[in-house]
């Protein structure tokens, strides 16, 4: 009896998942490269105008850029592999020979597609443990106008909290719940909306009474203009962990596990995680959406090379790959203002474009 494998040979699978993947990877090689140039254009001019940055600063940007440039078009670089490959492919009736041998249309995209979820693992795998990890970098960085470079990635930066008519600065946290470790505090001391004085000090945790305890601290007295030094004193007696560590979370500088952590803080604090909760689901959906490129540019691969149309089909190819993208920022977008529920916003352009690239593919099956 014989049997009916959902792959071509195992010679043809190799050899079209070989030319996908080297395409794919020249194509993200070369809009890295250019993409990376034209962002220095803007972006070195402000890290040589921090005094002391050089040669090694820029190098440090684009070590972090360069994370950030790769996730955000490996996706789009697939697609174009796609299309690459399969319009090769056309052009030398390879794709009549494999439809003439009896296979169907996605018996022939089944190399690129297993190649295109390797791909996915490893956008998942490269976005949790490096960009976001680059990403939060890039931002405390860009915080402190491209000077001394932040050490702890794991640290929030720049940090206001109220308390009362009081202001509370916090230049780094380290830690979570009891264990949040403060530097660099500034407390705004307000009555009536007066400044009263201003306290400084290098270090702070949490108190065992409540509060913060905070010193050595200075104290500077407005009416009179004097300084008083303090070896400790608490402050913010009424300011919870979550009100710091929680005070603005970064999807996009925390890793999927991370990420997951701060929304239960939040939601056990009471506080609005529904955005939050979108980026995460996108964390998934993401990196997946490398498997929707063969389907959508599929259509490249299918229709007689003779005929004409073949640069047609390949911008049509393109054509649903950019309208993904679109309706894929669309309804991000829409999740972070609450217009769309967290689930919805993140899967639904992956669902509705997995539905079209198939539709497309059985319409030039027949």
């Amino acid at each position: 009896m014989k049997t009916v494998s959902f792959f071509p040979s195992r010679t043809v699978a190799i050899y079209m998942g070989r030319m996908f993947l080297v395409r794919t990877f020249a194509v993200l090689a070369a809009l890295v490269l250019v993409l990376q140039a034209l962002d220095l254009l803007s972006e070195s001019g402000d890290i040589l105008a921090f005094p002391g940055n050089g040669d090694a600063q820029v190098w440090q940007y684009v070590s972090l850029r360069v994370p950030q440039i790769v996730s955000r078009f490996l996706p789009f670089s697939v697609l174009l592999g796609t299309i690459l490959t399969l319009i090769t492919m056309n052009q030398n009736s390879e794709i009549v020979a494999l439809k003439g041998s009896g296979l169907s249309a996605h018996q022939v995209l089944a190399p690129l597609l297993v190649a295109s979820l390797g791909v996915a693992v490893i956008s998942f795998v490269f976005n949790d443990r490096v960009v976001a990890r680059a990403t939060a970098t890039l931002n405390q960085w860009q915080k402190v106008n491209y000077g001394k470079l932040p050490i702890d990635r794991g640290d929030r930066a720049n940090v206001w909290v109220r308390d009362g008519d009081d202001l509370i600065e916090v230049a780094q946290i380290r830690g979570r719940g009891d264990a949040t470790r403060l530097g660099g505090i500034t407390l705004y001391d307000r009555t009536g909306g007066n400044l009263v004085a201003i306290l400084r000090a290098d270090h702070g945790k949490r108190a065992p009474a409540g509060g913060w305890l905070v010193g050595p601290a200075t104290r500077f007295d407005v009416a009179r203009g004097t300084d008083t030094k303090l070896r400790s004193v608490v402050i913010g007696k009424d300011v919870r962990p979550d009100q710091f560590t929680l005070a603005s979370v970064d999807a996009d500088g925390l890793s999927f596990g991370a990420l997951k952590a701060a929304i239960a803080d939040l939601s056990d604090a009471g506080r609005p995680t529904k955005a939050l909760e979108g980026s995460l689901w996108h964390k998934l959906s993401g990196p997946l959406s490398s498997v929707l490129m063969p389907l959508l540019g599929a259509v490249a691969a299918f229709g007689i090379a003779r005929s004409g149309k073949l640069f047609v089909r390949a911008v049509i190819g393109m054509a649903l790959g950019f309208a993904f993208f679109v309706a894929d920022n669309f309804a991000l977008a829409m999740g972070n203002l609450g217009a769309y529920p967290p689930f919805l916003a993140a899967w639904a352009p992956f669902l509705l474009f997995l539905l079209i690239g198939e539709a497309v593919l059985i319409r030039s099956e027949e």
